[in-house]
């Protein structure tokens, strides 16, 4: 049996950013005696996996960066490409592996958390707290109470939701024979790719090097696509449009992440709290969740070292749900050109004030403006159609 205030299930995103936070508290903070729980090395774990957000000036996990850029650039649909300074903003870019190695470090010289490698098999709510039953490697059981759960993992099934859309993507690692990347500027969107009938599709680059960049077919669609089609895709992205030349796949990386304006349950019984995506940390127009990971790991930590409930905040503002719900509608009906609708924005949208509005820190004001300049009647239409439409479960896992 182990014993803590605080459990923490899974070692994504949101659970080491939460344990990262409770291992370093600030000067005269509470402590909290925590245990992270995760599955042992082998099929449980997910694939190493790639993060990206922008913030301004140094952050908490720079010294984890793979890389970071000053600059975004979108290529419109008839090749003309934007290319837009951030300034005071930096798109950074961290990679799962990193990331872990970084939280290890905190965790191994804090006194108060500790890593517990372990299945978890229930979350079961007690008096006063909640008693996780798990299985160590071995295949042993393994107890842990704690007053407070915070459960990271994936969920079983999506809730139910008016439009549900998926970003899918495939990318390549590549190293080229030649240099060809432009180490300073993303390739945010690049609409010169095929485009769907509904939804959108684009090309994504980041550069790690002027020989070496993660290179990404990225599609919204309702359904994914088999794996030849993304490799295809790829391959004509690469040869056709960014003309690489030679080039050798040093490794892949592939994905889907859910976009729905679905109600996710922060909490799910009086003492677990679900984090992370399970808790709707992704933003459903843009399946962006790093930042607010970060959001609402902040604001657990600093409850739990004042001493105070720690439910989890909304990850996102309810303007921002609902302005997300109306752009997801239009895209899924196809009122909406995806690839339009994005250039449009870049094009007339200061791009610091659209990545603010992007990470939900816009004010009202601002978001009228924004919405001004989108296709003003498909959208409205779209939004009196949320009015009718029920709720219903996604059929795909």
């Amino acid at each position: 049996m182990w014993e803590a205030e605080v459990a923490i299930v899974g070692a994504g995103a949101a659970g080491l950013s939460l344990a990262h936070r409770l291992a370093r508290p600030a000067p005269g903070a509470c402590r909290v005696t925590t245990v992270l729980l995760d599955a042992p090395p082998g099929p449980l774990r997910p694939p190493e996996r790639t993060w990206c957000f922008w913030e301004q000036g140094p952050g908490r996990y720079d010294a984890a960066l793979t890389a970071s850029w000053p600059r975004l650039r979108v290529h419109r649909p008839d090749g003309r490409p934007m290319d837009h300074s951030i300034s005071p903003l930096v798109y950074k870019m961290i990679r799962s592996a990193d990331f872990e190695r970084l939280v290890a470090r905190e965790v191994a010289e804090s006194p108060d958390v500790r890593r517990l490698e372990a299945v978890v098999e229930s979350v079961d709510p007690v008096a006063e707290g909640a008693v996780i039953r798990a299985r160590d490697e071995g295949g042993r059981p393994v107890t842990v109470r704690a007053r407070w759960v915070f459960d990271s993992r994936p969920l079983g099934s999506l809730p139910a939701a008016r439009t549900t859309l998926l970003q899918h993507f495939h990318g390549w690692f590549v190293r080229t024979e030649r240099p060809v990347f432009d180490p300073g500027a993303v390739e945010f969107m690049d609409f010169r790719v095929p485009q769907p009938p509904r939804g959108l599709a684009f090309g994504y680059v980041l550069p790690t090097g002027r020989r070496e960049a993660l290179v990404e077919y990225t599609r919204f669609s309702r359904s994914v696509l088999p794996l030849p089609a993304y490799e295809e895709a790829l391959r004509h992205y690469t040869a056709d449009l960014l003309r690489l030349g030679d080039f050798e796949v040093v490794s892949t990386e592939t994905g889907v992440i859910p976009m729905t304006d679905a109600r996710f349950a922060r909490r799910s019984a009086p003492s677990v709290f679900r984090i992370g995506a399970a808790g709707g940390a992704t933003r459903p127009a843009t399946g962006y969740a790093f930042s607010a990971v970060q959001r609402q790991t902040t604001a657990i930590a600093r409850a739990l070292h004042a001493r105070r409930t720690p439910e989890p905040p909304p990850a996102h503002s309810a303007r921002a749900r609902a302005m997300d719900a109306v752009l997801l509608r239009a895209l899924d009906s196809g009122r909406v050109d995806g690839a339009e609708f994005f250039t449009r924005l870049f094009s007339r949208v200061p791009t610091v004030r659209l990545l603010r509005f992007l990470d939900g820190r816009t004010r009202l004001a601002e978001d009228l403006g924004l919405g001004l300049r989108t296709p003003v009647l498909p959208m409205l239409h779209s939004a009196a159609e949320l009015l009718w439409l029920p709720r219903t479960p996604f059929p795909h896992p």
